[in-house]
């Protein structure tokens, strides 16, 4: 379990981005935090030591990045852990059997596997929901719901749930409101400042924004909860090494640069593709033909790089993937290069077709990673791509 120092709070955001958590190494006088690639730590005599004793309970250099995402989301503590799946997993097991989750109908679709394909065998229930509707959200907690679990915007469908209006809710009924932020990053929404009890990333993402590790993170402001999840993390293992921690800390450390140009280039790629004739319907927050650009004008301060789009059908969306020269076909996002892919038949193919369907999520759709090249190279990318998906 760690904790940011008291002063890193009252710094600005770019500021903890890049100072939150760390000092200068005391051995060596480094400004970077060092790798402690090590597995244990001597100990001085039988219950001595210097708060190190193995390294899956606790590393120097996972300390640091710990403290430093706490800062960033605004928070007191901070965990992280092997991916964002490990992080998600340690935030079920805050639960019991027999225990109810309500889940936005629209999350990752690894989330929704690791909930129906694991942990309801293990005696939780989960009910997903359309959380853009708090009132829905109300409905459908039961006596047995502890917690709600939320992504806002959401993947691929880029919904928006009013995180205060949730937040007001789970307090009325004594349930966790859980919120993954990976794709807002704190530099655009802070789920804490809203009422949101933990904040999860997939700090794979944005956070490292360089595509060479995997990792995950929770980070609270509950006491309570940060002793359970400093034991789950210790209990179970699903920690990231030294060097992992490392690349991540590296990575927070331009975070808000690189936001800025993902945030100016998704705006621009955004209102071009809206008018494309081959694009038959645009999602994306930044939007002002959004449904919900009111609230994300209201809870987010900027839009992202991440961006769906309807071409129509399935042989169209393949035609455009399959076509690009800068935006490469591949999984994740949140990296500074440009990525594309098919929702339906890579990030979203576990989850049930008609579940799909039902939000949305066609055959037909194409979702984005907008990275920091020059958005007029992204642009006539896309255009060629999308005039070979026209001759079909």
């Amino acid at each position: 379990m760690t904790r940011v120092f008291d002063t890193d709070l009252a710094l600005r955001f770019a500021t903890r981005a890049v100072h939150a958590g760390q000092l200068p190494d005391e051995t060596s006088g480094a400004i970077m935090t060092p790798i402690y690639q090590t597995s244990t730590y001597v100990q001085e005599g039988l219950g001595r030591h210097k708060g190190f004793e193995y390294a899956r309970t606790r590393n120097p250099t996972r300390d640091a990045l710990e403290r430093n995402l706490a800062a960033l989301e605004g928070g007191l503590h901070g965990f992280a852990f092997a991916s964002g799946l490990a992080a998600t997993d340690a935030v079920l097991h805050l639960l019991s059997a027999g225990d109810h989750v309500l889940a936005g109908e629209n999350l990752y679709g690894g989330t929704h596997r690791i909930m129906t394909q694991v942990f309801q065998q293990l005696g939780l229930t989960f009910s997903f929901v359309d959380t853009r509707y708090p009132e829905k959200v109300a409905e459908a907690i039961t006596p047995a719901t502890k917690m709600i679990f939320v992504e806002t915007p959401s993947n691929p469908m880029m919904r928006l749930t009013d995180l205060a209006a949730v937040a007001e809710i789970a307090r009325d009924r004594n349930v966790l409101l859980v919120v993954d932020n990976t794709f807002a990053t704190p530099v655009f929404q802070r789920p804490l400042e809203l009422g949101a009890d933990v904040v999860l990333h997939s700090t794979t993402k944005y956070l490292n924004g360089h595509s060479d590790m995997v990792g995950g993170a929770v980070i609270t402001n509950r006491d309570d909860l940060a002793e359970r999840f400093a034991f789950l993390q210790n209990a179970a293992g699903a920690v990231p090494g030294p060097f992992d921690c490392w690349l991540a800390l590296r990575g927070t450390k331009t975070l808000a640069l690189r936001m800025q140009q993902h945030d100016a280039s998704g705006r621009c790629l955004a209102e071009w593709l809206k008018n494309h004739p081959v694009v038959k319907k645009v999602y994306y927050p930044g939007l002002p033909e959004h449904e919900q650009y009111e609230l994300a004008c209201r809870q987010m301060t900027g839009f992202g790089g991440m961006i769906s789009f309807d071409v129509g059908s399935a042989e169209r969306a393949r035609r455009v993937v399959e076509s690009t020269r800068i935006f490469a076909l591949a999984e994740s996002l949140g990296g500074v290069e440009s990525l594309i892919g098919h929702p339906a038949s890579m990030t979203h193919a576990s989850v049930p077709k008609e579940l799909r369907e039902a939000m949305g999520l066609t055959d037909g759709l194409v979702r984005l990673s907008v990275g920091i090249e020059d958005v007029d190279d992204l642009r006539e990318d896309l255009d060629q791509a999308l005039s070979q998906a026209a001759k079909i």
